[in-house]
């Protein structure tokens, strides 16, 4: 496979990553009255989730 390709396969998947990870059966998961450190657990899940998917994509995108 040359480098492109593999890329933009690894950037799909990302997509498709990103897509599951911010659908309605994960999100209902942490849909609680839950707090962590103060704040409610589905807003940390979602910056957390947001925040690994920004290092994934830097780390396709910069990879020589």
């Amino acid at each position: 496979m040359n480098k492109p390709n593999l890329k933009a396969q690894r950037l799909a998947a990302l997509f498709a990553l990103g897509s599951l990870l911010f659908n309605y059966p994960l999100l209902a998961l942490f849909n609680r009255a839950d707090l962590f450190a103060g704040v409610p657990l589905l807003y940390v899940y979602v910056y957390a989730a947001w925040g690994a998917l920004i290092a994934l994509l830097v780390a396709v995108i910069e990879r020589r």
